[in-house]
């Protein structure tokens, strides 16, 4: 079987007919270590909370890459390729050095969770991301992680 060669990657259909929580991560261009910093960390929550079609549960924000899960929000007018556009926009207008522009890579990653068990073991994964790039030695040492909203 031969797959399609692909620059971008797939995303999910709308989570609007479904009972799941995704893991989503969106990269900088050029992986670009422009976002563990107190700045972009809070410019990146305002951008949630005024984008909030989704509902932003748990996320670690690296130097160069997001992971956040998101669940449903019934009455969100934007899917999610829409809302992740729209937050990182919000973000790349606010940027306060604009040499740095384009801040994004043009697209992002998204992965079903459907169990207690996957949600368990992604979310190790993710919290234990700042370890694994040598940033700190215990993942509650990372300032730049937390907790906006309850989802599943």
């Amino acid at each position: 079987m031969i797959l399609p060669d692909r620059k971008h990657p797939p995303h999910l259909p709308s989570l609007r007919s479904f009972s799941a929580i995704l893991l989503v991560t969106v990269c900088t261009k050029n992986r670009r270590k422009l976002l563990a910093n107190r700045n972009a960390y809070d410019l990146l929550l305002e951008a949630w909370n005024v984008y909030d079609d989704f509902s932003v549960g748990r996320y670690v924000v690296l130097p160069d890459h997001i992971h956040l899960f998101v669940g449903d929000n019934e009455l969100a007018p934007r899917d999610l390729p829409h809302w992740v556009g729209a937050w990182k926009a919000y973000v790349s207008r606010r940027w306060p050095n604009q040499a740095e522009q384009p801040i994004w890579q043009r697209s992002f990653w998204d992965r079903e969770i459907w169990s207690d068990q996957a949600y368990d073991a992604k979310w190790l994964y993710v919290r234990n991301n700042p370890i694994r790039h040598g940033l700190v030695k215990h993942s509650d040492d990372w300032p730049y992680q937390g907790v906006l909203n309850a989802v599943g």
